[in-house]
């Protein structure tokens, strides 16, 4: 995924992007994680050291304890909790604490502001991301019982049921729905063009100036794993 963004970015600035480190650059990803194990992990002398430390675990932890209730198939899924839906926008919403943590530890002025934005940015973008996954909620309710679900597997077997899937219900209103979450979700995680807390131009990276090594690397495999999440 790493490598898809970046050779895309490349070709949309007419660049190439990853070239050297295998065909076409596929083997960069690997090249960079390598590089990130080896590198130097350097605490700030004016950093708090264990929040500074627990932060990227903070982050990592919520953003792979959304997947339990994910569905990967009909019998594949960690757990089939009767609050699946509820259960994902909350965890997913504790990441914001990681970050917020991470930019108050370091004691420095970009990572804070960074930090900040990217909490406000995340709590705007919930309320939206909320209100569109209650459509499909209600959307389950349309059967002989007229009882909904909050259950991720229990969501898709109800549009197996009805034999529709929930982005053409009433249309236009479920593909309403579908781009609003959309947006949320892009906005949620921190993507172009929604990435004010790590913008470059003016905060150098964000909330995460100040790490390096592999604590720098465990922010974007949860942000990456939190892409793979929403979608």
């Amino acid at each position: 995924m790493n490598w898809l963004e970046r050779k895309i970015l490349a070709h949309m600035q007419i660049r190439l992007g990853p070239m050297r480190v295998g065909p076409h650059g596929l083997l960069q990803p690997v090249a960079d994680a390598i590089k990130l194990l080896l590198k130097e992990d350097i605490l700030p002398s004016e950093a708090d050291p264990l929040v500074f430390w627990l932060a990227p675990l903070l982050v990592v932890w919520t953003a792979f304890t959304v997947f339990i209730v994910v569905p990967f198939g009909p019998t594949h899924a960690v757990t089939d909790m009767n609050i699946g839906v509820l259960f994902m926008l909350g965890v997913s919403s504790l990441s914001v604490l990681g970050v917020v943590t991470a930019g108050w530890a370091s004691n420095s002025h970009y990572p804070l502001i960074g930090a900040l934005r990217s909490s406000a940015q995340m709590v705007s973008y919930e309320i939206a991301m909320g209100l569109a996954v209650v459509s499909a909620v209600l959307m389950s309710s349309l059967n002989a019982e007229g009882t909904g679900t909050l259950s991720m597997i229990g969501l898709v077997q109800a549009q197996e049921a009805q034999q529709t899937w929930f982005i053409f219900k009433f249309f236009p209103l479920g593909l309403i729905a579908f781009f609003v979450f959309a947006v949320a979700m892009v906005a949620e995680t921190n993507r172009a063009p929604f990435d004010l807390p790590e913008a470059e131009s003016e905060l150098t990276a964000g909330f995460h100036t100040e790490y390096s090594g592999f604590r720098w690397s465990l922010f974007f495999l949860a942000e990456y794993s939190a892409m793979i999440a929403v979608s």
